[in-house]
């Protein structure tokens, strides 16, 4: 007696097919959503509450941007020179001979100061603080010094969250400023030097290309980029439960989650102020 196996219908499969789609993206806005409640929670502890223990937060704000922006000032600074004298150096040895030296201030505005700088300085974070920041929240919570700190009738959410946040907020936006600063003019001391171009010629080139639109969109994503950073990266932190070999699995996820996020953002905010 011969049984035919049954045959699963073309309807089951597109309704399991929906079915994975939809769950994906539900995981997705459920993280999204958690993200941001962390910024918008850090925002407004910082505005409305940062008179609860102003002097113990003032020293964790201090303390995190300390590590986070002025410890990462030798590496950005070499970073910042490289990327400048690579570009400086390619730009003046092909412009003057197609008659396009003016050319060079629009490139330095496009690559360095429009992604290069908010990106290079978040990455840089990331992998600096990002982790740092990840691994210390994780062994707070399995040491239970975080469940100590409620006991004492802390909020940790406003002692540990929101000045982690907002320092690396603030580091990453200073960085991208000191990163564009040393990539434009160090870039040309070092690798212009001897060019065909004078010193007064470049810098009349890159400040006749540079608008307030410009600026303010590199110094925007700065900020949001630090503020998801701190974000990703705390929440990866407290996700961390009973066992210390998920610190160094949170630390992975907050790092590949923090990058995923700023390119994302950062294509978001592109498209919105340059492609409108």
């Amino acid at each position: 007696m011969r049984f035919n196996k049954p045959l699963r219908s073309k309807p089951i499969r597109r309704m399991e097919i929906f079915r994975y789609l939809g769950s994906g993206a539900i995981s997705r806005a459920r993280a999204v959503y958690a993200l941001w409640s962390i910024v918008i929670f850090s925002l407004s502890s910082l505005v409305f509450r940062f008179h609860v223990g102003r002097r113990a937060v003032r020293r964790v704000i201090l303390k995190q941007i300390y590590f986070t922006g002025f410890e990462a000032l030798p590496i950005i600074s070499w970073i910042s020179l490289i990327l400048g004298i690579i570009i400086v150096t390619q730009s003046l040895s092909i412009l003057p001979k197609v008659g396009g030296e003016g050319l060079i201030g629009d490139i330095l505005v496009w690559v360095v100061i429009r992604e290069m700088g908010p990106l290079f300085s978040a990455v840089i974070v990331i992998a600096r603080s990002g982790t740092a920041i990840a691994s210390e929240l994780g062994s707070m919570k399995i040491s239970r010094e975080i469940t100590t700190i409620e006991a004492m009738g802390i909020d940790p959410m406003h002692y540990l969250i929101m000045p982690r946040v907002i320092g690396t907020a603030v580091s990453v936006f200073v960085l991208t400023f000191f990163f564009e600063f040393t990539s434009v003019l160090g870039g040309y001391l070092l690798a212009g030097l001897g060019k065909n171009m004078t010193f007064s010629v470049y810098i009349g080139s890159v400040l006749d290309s540079l608008a307030f639109l410009e600026v303010a969109v590199s110094l925007l994503k700065s900020l949001v980029f630090g503020l998801i950073i701190g974000a990703v990266c705390t929440s990866h932190g407290l996700m961390v439960r009973s066992s210390i070999t998920e610190i160094p699995q949170q630390t992975t996820k907050a790092v590949m989650g923090s990058f995923k996020a700023i390119f994302v953002t950062d294509a978001i905010v592109t498209f919105i102020f340059f492609m409108s």
